[in-house]
């Protein structure tokens, strides 16, 4: 994981609620989105509102959504993880809340997986990943519940996930668990 920035190195420009987020990312060129993302200060309850939860497997729950880019809040119980996956083309930062986090990053060369990184999160770190540094998968490796707010430079649509019994990656379509329009 690329930890850009952690909660105590703040400014104080620090973006403190999602509707100030969404307005500051529409009003900015995709190039800034790293700064915007370094000058995050969002709390729990901050995103509490739009948060679900499932006791089978994280939850995507999409706060906003246009041709430029995508913000979507992921909910994790402990334990929870992502499937080894790409981000179709794009860029993503991550902003991890109220829990640990790991993230595992792979390079992929012919049809093998090797592990490069495996990085600790935590409350107010940022990641960066796009298919250039590798393929990844996520997990809240805490005791209690977490939180994950992605930000991706043009939507993704879809992805490649690898399945481990095929020892392959899939075209995988993707969805949302819920939608919201924050205003």
């Amino acid at each position: 994981m690329n930890v850009i920035t952690n909660a105590s190195d703040k400014s104080d420009r620090a973006i403190t609620s999602l509707t100030q987020l969404i307005e500051t990312l529409k009003a900015a060129p995709s190039d800034q989105f790293e700064s915007i993302a370094q000058h995050l200060s969002l709390t729990k309850t901050d995103v509490l509102p739009y948060a679900t939860f499932s006791p089978t497997s994280y939850t995507r729950n999409c706060l906003e959504l246009n041709e430029r880019f995508e913000l979507i809040l992921l909910c994790w119980e402990p334990g929870q993880m992502t499937d080894i996956h790409d981000h179709g083309g794009e860029e993503c930062w991550v902003y991890f809340m109220d829990s640990q986090f790991e993230e595992i990053i792979y390079e992929r060369s012919h049809s093998k997986l090797s592990q490069t990184q495996s990085k600790t999160a935590n409350n107010g770190s940022i990641s960066y990943m796009s298919d250039f540094l590798g393929v990844h998968s996520l997990k809240n490796a805490g005791k209690r519940r977490g939180f994950s707010l992605h930000l991706y430079a043009k939507p993704i649509m879809s992805c490649n996930v690898f399945n481990s019994l095929s020892d392959s990656f899939e075209e995988k379509k993707m969805t949302y668990d819920t939608q919201f329009e924050i205003h």
